[in-house]
């Protein structure tokens, strides 16, 4: 079974796999262990991973990259609409509310939702993954941001794993000197710096555990907003400069962002001036520029000055002084800007450590976690306590207040997973909503996570209202969930229960709270037993009112009742389905034309090929008038792929290669023949010369061949002569023929003819000498008369000779066994 870690970045993703007692960081079919995440959409087909990269110049419009940070939100967020100036491709309002992506597919315009897009690079991800594991993925774990919350998560319809846990778990599992559980843990802070964000979380490590204690982020610090301020920095300049509008002409656009990028790497590893040179950049106009990092860092001092915001705030949510930080552990392909560095190292005030690969730690630690969660794979023992990253509420209708009740379930930082059991008195089904209730903590505006519909609930037969639990959850993944619903039926009434009142105020429904914890492997174990302790303790409580109720005789059912979830962005099954079959169909499409293009390259490939080798080491085996008219038709074709068959059907680049072949197989065949043949005789010979040896040996009374038949050998004699005259005719009458003609003997023929003198003579030369047994009478002439008795008795028998003189010897040390004979 395979375990596969996915590192989906905003540029570039990464798959690592967990085999050979090991993770694995596996390369794509360029043998590049990166992949950029870019999706390209053409006239036939689709391009993703590096081939569409190579596209975005030259199909800038419908090429897409980047689009990471649009999960999740309305097309009327304002960071979409802020975002849509520096895109070269367009976006658009999906029927949904959420944001869409407008490219030219099959000759048509399509607008394709963000979760497709990125589907068609998972797609991409697996192939690389299984290809590389010869067998298809089981079992998958996907890293998101920290700041991914519920909604963006859900719309990965996959089980994901939080950046920060994916690189903590990389780094803690192999550490074999952390401190033991019942000493004081060690603190490390790890700084993750992307091309889109910036996280940092805090994490204390024993053996063989890791709990997060804090995170932080900020989605608008990254290597691409560098980036952004470079290519702002550029477009004014050459503005001024070539009075140029670089934003008019997207692939201009795009080429800068590119040159940005590289001058960003180079600034990083050199203080000098660093030139920026591109060549017809637009309107035939070369441009170029310079640039050194003490200028670019002046230009970034904004975005520098956002660095210690989140490393602020994990030490202000943790408590922690600088002095209690063992290490900071600093990853993300943004992490190698100098100036980001320094500013983290002087907060800290101490060197930062690389021990982690600054871009695969997130793979290798999905890969782990993935590892953990399966089955099929033996990990060492390793807890891993993760945190909510929000704050999440509850919010209800209470015929108490005459309004919205609401309570908070999971505050910041709260442990995960994790479940609690909440308790409520209705006659009647309700909604629970779903919210997250520090709206300023958010990247998004939207601060739903969802609507649950508890159904089926009726009163008691009394009338009363029935008690209703609700368990919610926290799973491994981040998501919260309602994840169960009970309804307690009250068989027998004891008197002293008439205190509880209908319905509870919004801090009396939170005091009913009932918590318990579930272990992270067994996620969906025990719930039986949970609620009857809930129960317990919600009876417990029932005890600090009336006296009469300190111990009541209650029979109670649970029934389980149905729960209707509708999440916030969460796809409808239909809508899945119709994804799910779209992208079928454009994978079978994108099989099509490949298959169409190698059949096309096979075409040109033999083309260049045969026109080369015709006045090279083919030139031998054609006549002229043959060789004139292939390399006619050679022409011909060739002119024809760049004309009419530009774009035909696979099946006619078929045809077309079978029509040459049929002119250039004999010629190539002939080649061929002469490269192989020389050895196939030169075998031949040395097989005779063996058989000839072994022939003169026996008739000289070679004690070694001495018990061969004499009729054989005489055969074996005959077959070998034979094949001496068939093999010396043949080569004489190739060698007195043409090589531009048909050869008079072919390497097949030569073989069958070896493997005809082997089957005659091999079992007649090899086989083995029969074995003399010593003569044992002499040792039995002065023994007993039963020991004599004995070897006659074996000696009637040959097969058994051996085990007679065992026999033998064995009588003549115990004769009373013997006598018994």
């Amino acid at each position: 079974m395979s375990v596969v870690g996915f590192d989906l970045g905003f540029q570039s993703c990464y798959v690592a796999v967990a085999r050979a007692g090991g993770i694995e960081t596996v390369a794509n079919e360029y043998s590049d262990r990166c992949t950029p995440s870019f999706v390209s959409f053409g006239p036939r087909n689709r391009s993703i991973g590096a081939a569409a990269k190579s596209q975005v110049v030259t199909n800038c419009r419908n090429t897409v990259q980047g689009f990471k940070r649009f999960h999740g939100r309305a097309f009327t967020d304002p960071y979409i609409q802020s975002a849509k100036s520096n895109l070269v491709y367009d976006l658009a309002q999906m029927p949904s509310g959420s944001t869409g992506i407008k490219v030219m597919y099959m000759e048509e315009e399509k607008v394709f939702s963000i979760e497709q897009v990125t589907g068609m690079l998972l797609t991409k991800l697996k192939e690389t993954a299984e290809s590389a594991l010869k067998k298809p993925v089981a079992d998958c774990v996907i890293s998101v941001s920290i700041s991914a919350d519920v909604c963006s998560v859900t719309l990965f319809l996959t089980s994901s794993c939080l950046l920060c846990v994916a690189v903590t778990l990389a780094y803690g599992i192999y550490k074999q000197d952390l401190p033991a559980p019942e000493e004081k843990p060690r603190i490390v802070v790890f700084v993750d710096v992307g091309h889109s964000g910036y996280q940092v979380s805090v994490c204390a490590f024993n053996k063989g555990k890791l709990k997060i204690l804090a995170t932080a982020f900020d989605p608008e610090l990254g290597g691409n907003d560098f980036d952004t301020i470079l290519v702002n920095y550029f477009c004014e300049e050459f503005g001024k400069k070539y009075k140029l509008d670089v934003r008019s002409k997207p692939r201009a656009l795009v080429r800068l962002y590119q040159e940005c990028e590289k001058l960003k790497k180079l600034m990083s590893a050199n203080s000098s001036d660093l030139p920026l040179n591109i060549e017809c950049f637009m309107n035939d106009i070369d441009v170029s520029s310079k640039l050194n990092r003490g200028q670019f860092e002046e230009m970034c001092a904004g975005l520098l000055a956002k660095v210690e915001g989140p490393l602020r705030s994990v030490m202000e949510q943790t408590k922690l002084k600088k002095e209690d930080i063992y290490a900071v552990e600093i990853v993300g392909a943004a992490s190698r800007i100098p100036a980001i560095k320094e500013r983290i190292s002087k907060f800290f005030g101490k060197e930062l450590s690389t021990t982690l690969n600054a871009d695969e730690a997130v793979a290798r630690g999905c890969a782990l976690q993935c590892a953990i969660l399966s089955p099929a794979f033996k990990v060492r023992e390793f807890s891993i306590t993760d945190v909510v990253p929000y704050s999440i509420s509850l919010k209800w209708n209470s015929a108490a207040e005459e309004g919205l009740s609401d309570c908070e379930v999971f505050p910041k930082n709260h442990a995960a997973p994790f479940s609690k059991v909440l308790t409520f008195f209705r006659k009647e089904s309700f909604t629970l909503d779903a919210y997250y209730n520090n709206p300023k903590e958010l990247p998004c505006p939207n601060t739903s996570i969802g609507q649950f519909l508890i159904q089926n609930v009726v009163p008691q037969a009394s009338g009363e209202s029935a008690k209703v639990k609700v368990k919610v959850r926290v799973n491994v993944h981040g998501m919260f969930s309602v994840a169960s619903a009970s309804l307690i039926e009250v068989v027998k009434t004891v008197e002293g229960e008439e205190p509880m009142e209908t319905d509870q105020t919004a801090k009396e429904e939170e005091n009913k709270m009932q918590v318990d914890q579930e272990d992270q492997k067994h996620q969906s174990g025990d719930n039986g037993d949970k609620k009857s302790e809930a129960e317990e303790m919600e009876q417990e409580k029932k005890t600090d009112q009336p006296p009469q109720a300190k111990k009541p005789k209650v029979k109670t059912k649970t029934v389980d009742l149905p729960i209707q979830n509708r999440l916030q962005w969460q796809l409808s099954t239909d809508v899945l389905n119709t994804c799910v079959e779209n992208e079928g169909k454009m994978i079978m499409q994108d099989k099509l034309e490949k298959e169409r293009n190698d059949a096309k390259n096979n075409v040109e490939e033999y083309v260049y090929e045969m026109r080369d080798k015709l006045h090279g080491v083919l030139e031998k085996f054609v006549n002229e008038a043959d060789r004139d008219t292939f390399s006619l038709k050679l022409e011909d074709t060739e002119n024809w792929l760049y004309e009419d068959g530009e774009d035909q059907q696979k099946q006619v680049y078929i045809d077309k290669l079978a029509e040459l072949k049929q002119l250039g197989q004999p010629i190539h065949e002939r080649y061929l023949e002469s490269e192989e043949r020389p050895k196939a005789f030169e075998e031949l010979g040395r097989q005779i010369q063996m058989y000839m040896k072994i022939i003169e040996a026996y008739k000289a009374k070679d004690e070694q061949y001495s018990h061969l038949d004499e009729l054989e050998v005489t055969r074996v004699d005959k077959q070998v002569n034979d094949a001496m005259v068939w093999m010396n005719s043949k080569m004489n009458q190739q060698n007195s023929q043409d090589l531009t003609l048909e050869p008079v003997v072919k390497v097949q023929e030569i073989q069958a003819k070896m493997k005809e003198l082997y089957t005659a003579c091999n079992p007649v030369v090899s086989k083995p000498k029969p074995k003399v047994e010593p003569p044992k009478e002499e040792k039995t002439e002065n023994g007993p008369v039963n020991g004599q008795e004995g070897t006659e008795n074996q000696q009637s028998n040959p097969d058994k000779a051996t085990p007679a003189g065992k026999e033998q010897g064995t009588a003549e040390n115990k004769p009373p066994e013997m006598d018994i004979d």
